[in-house]
């Protein structure tokens, strides 16, 4: 296999990333001034904000607003080099990367590959249900509901139009939660207006969760408001409720009962990013890696893992930290020094999160809040909910289109975005666009 063209081999160490999520773009950002020579990997040309993606799905937010280019981010950075490439297989005796352009030898492997979503083995849950998980599955998620209404005009057949109408979401974490609120909001506020001929008191939006709470994992007092906001606008909430199957067509609950509906959204799991070569004894749960305090891999010297395909086991988090951008982040900082420090030859330091509280928000001007010594819910936790994801989207250009974007759902009820953007087969059967898509 060829190397990896236009990457010089300049004396300096050689720092190999593969993954621009959180995780890996902030490692790069934070190693731009060392001595470093720094190669990112990624199969997209930008970065993606995960936690709007239920907007994109929505038609709240368009694509591009919440992208970034990442070679926007190294621009005039000479040591920093960008490709679009695939790993397939990393050698570890040679120190070597096998990707879909090319070979490419590493000194240290950053490995922050992210998640995808999981299925928990159920192939037809898989084959049916609609997963999102990037912003190709945010936009195939609004493709498939628009699509279904407009199929639903024109159905005859009123159990068609009931499965067309219907939309169950599995997974009652932030995902499922805020994905829920914002269909519950389309419903009562937008649908009505563009689709006079249905009637929307026959769509039934489901929120199933296998616990038994909504947002687990944050305080009792935000699930208990979060379930009662979810249910305020209109959404079913069915808790310690386990999905069974899926035909396209019927959910098939645990115990037996079934909901018809032609959409399904899995929002119930993750698992790592698999990665070839490192060996089986260092995969744990869920697919992630196991890694030591300083986030080497175990049983490995120079391979490190960062953000949601790590597993690091302390006293607090046994099961590894929590899979959100705040660890991904914090991880990939502090790696960026260790490695400085471990080039001087001095002390390295072990991670310790520092939980900066969770948010999540169910609809407008209902939100919930759990900062490290308060918690709080509604309006003030929806504020700071916009806030903190306004600060957290790259670039002023589009933290502005969010925020018009935001300001103008919020005064006017309504969205422009609600745009079915489909692929079709040319003559050469590729995939081409019929209009200009964000990306």
């Amino acid at each position: 296999m060829k190397n990896i063209a236009g990457i010089p081999e300049n004396g300096k160490k050689r720092v190999v990333i593969i993954g621009g999520g959180f995780a890996g773009l902030k490692l790069a950002k934070s190693l731009k001034k060392s001595d470093f020579q720094i190669v990112l990997i990624d199969k997209n040309n930008y970065h993606q904000f995960q936690p709007l993606f239920y907007q994109v799905a929505t038609a709240g937010l368009e694509p591009s607003a919440i992208s970034f280019p990442l070679r926007k981010a190294f621009q005039n950075q000479k040591d920093i080099h960008f490709r679009i490439a695939s790993l397939e297989k990393v050698d570890v005796a040679k120190q070597v990367i096998h990707t879909d352009i090319g070979q490419l030898n590493y000194d240290y492997l950053a490995l922050a590959v992210g998640a995808d979503t999981n299925y928990f083995g159920n192939k037809n849950i898989q084959r049916h249900a609609i997963p999102m998980k990037s912003l190709g599955e945010a936009i195939n998620l609004r493709n498939t509901i628009l699509t279904n209404f407009e199929n639903a005009l024109n159905e005859t057949d009123e159990e068609a139009i009931d499965r067309l109408l219907n939309v169950v979401i599995v997974g009652g974490g932030p995902t499922g939660t805020e994905l829920a609120g914002a269909l519950a909001e389309m419903k009562k506020y937008i649908l009505p207006k563009d689709y006079p001929e249905l009637d929307f008191s026959r769509m039934k939006i489901y929120l199933l969760e296998a616990a038994s709470k909504v947002l687990n994992g944050y305080s009792d007092a935000s699930s208990v408001k979060g379930k009662e906001y979810l249910e305020r606008l209109g959404v079913e909430v069915m808790t310690d409720t386990f999905v069974k199957d899926y035909d396209g067509q019927s959910v098939v609950l645990a115990d037996g009962k079934t909901i018809a509906t032609d959409t399904l959204i899995w929002a119930a799991g993750i698992k790592g990013n698999p990665v070839n070569g490192l060996g089986t004894e260092v995969v744990s749960r869920g697919g992630r890696l196991k890694v030591n305090a300083y986030n080497l891999v175990d049983n490995h010297s120079n391979i490190y893992a960062i953000g949601d395909i790590a597993l690091m086991s302390t006293e607090k988090y046994k099961n590894g930290h929590p899979q959100v951008a705040q660890v991904a982040i914090q991880q990939a900082d502090l790696l960026a020094k260790n490695l400085k420090r471990k080039e001087r030859g001095a002390p390295l330091t072990a991670f310790k999160y520092w939980d900066k509280g969770s948010l999540a928000t169910v609809g407008r001007n209902l939100a919930v809040a759990d900062l490290p010594f308060v918690s709080f819910q509604g309006f003030f936790a929806w504020v700071l909910w916009l806030f903190v994801h306004l600060m957290a989207i790259l670039g002023v250009k589009n933290r502005l289109f969010v925020f018009i974007n935001w300001a103008w759902s919020y005064l006017t009820y309504d969205q422009s975005l609600r745009l079915l953007i489909k692929p079709k087969k040319d003559k050469e059967e590729r995939n081409t666009y019929e209009d200009l898509a964000p990306h």
